[in-house]
C-alpha cells in the first residue's frame, strides 16, 4: 500500500524554539493515522506544518508524491488536506451512529470494532440514535476520539519525535506501554 502523505525529515522551528526534529512518517491511501502524544509532544506543530500554517524549517512533506512543505496553506486545503484544531470533530446535527459510520469511510461498521470501541467509551452506545449537537463536551470528544479509532493505525509523540508506531488495538491492550508513551493508562481514562 502505498503512502498517500509523507513526512521526511521533518523539522519545525517556531522563532528561537526547534519543536520538530525530524519527523518521518506516512499515512497510507485509505487509512485513518492518530497522532498522540503528551501535551507538548509536537503534535499540533506536525499538523500545523502539514497545512502550512508553520513552514518546515527542513525536510520533505509530501500529498500523494506532491512536494508541499513550501506550498501555501490555501493551496494545501485545495488538495484536500484539513486540520480540525482542539475542536470536537462531530457532525452535531448526525447521531452518533451516523458520525461512525462516516468516520469508518470503507462501509459499514465492523461489529467487533465498534464492540472494541463501546468498551473505551460505553456512553457512546447509551447515545448511539442520539444527535451528537446534544452530547456533553466529555461526550463529543470520545465521539471524536471513536471517530479517529474506528479505521485505526497508531503514531505517538514525545518531545518532538516519533517514539511508537503501530496499531492502536496493540497499544489499547498494553497498560505498560500507555503509560510509558503517553503517561496514562486508557482503561482509567474511560
Amino acid at each position: 500500500m502505498t503512502d498517500l502523505l509523507t513526512l521526511a525529515g521533518v523539522h519545525t522551528h517556531i522563532g528561537r524554539y526547534h519543536i520538530l526534529h525530524g519527523i518521518d512518517f506516512g499515512v497510507p491511501e485509505g487509512q485513518t493515522t492518530m497522532l498522540l502524544g503528551r501535551n507538548g509532544a509536537g503534535k499540533t506543530t506536525t499538523l500545523r506544518t502539514i497545512m502550512g500554517l508553520w513552514p518546515a524549517s527542513s525536510g520533505r512533506i509530501s500529498l500523494d508524491g506532491q512536494s508541499i512543505e513550501q506550498s501555501p496553506t490555501p493551496d494545501i486545503a485545495r488538495l484536500g488536506v484539513g486540520y480540525v484544531p482542539e475542536s470536537m470533530a462531530v457532525f452535531s446535527d448526525l447521531t452518533v451512529k451516523e458520525n461512525l459510520i462516516l468516520a469508518a469511510r470503507d462501509g459499514p461498521l465492523d461489529d467487533t470494532r465498534l464492540e472494541w470501541i463501546f468498551g473505551f467509551f460505553p456512553a457512546l452506545r447509551r447515545f448511539w440514535l442520539s444527535r451528537a449537537g446534544a452530547l456533553s463536551g466529555g461526550q463529543k470528544q470520545m465521539l471524536s476520539i471513536a471517530r479517529a479509532i474506528v479505521e485505526p493505525r497508531n503514531l505517538v509523540m514525545d518531545n518532538g519525535t516519533i517514539v511508537h508506531r503501530g496499531e492502536m488495538a496493540a497499544l489499547a491492550s498494553d497498560a505498560t506501554l500507555q503509560e510509558r508513551l503517553l503517561g496514562l493508562s486508557l482503561e482509567t481514562h474511560q
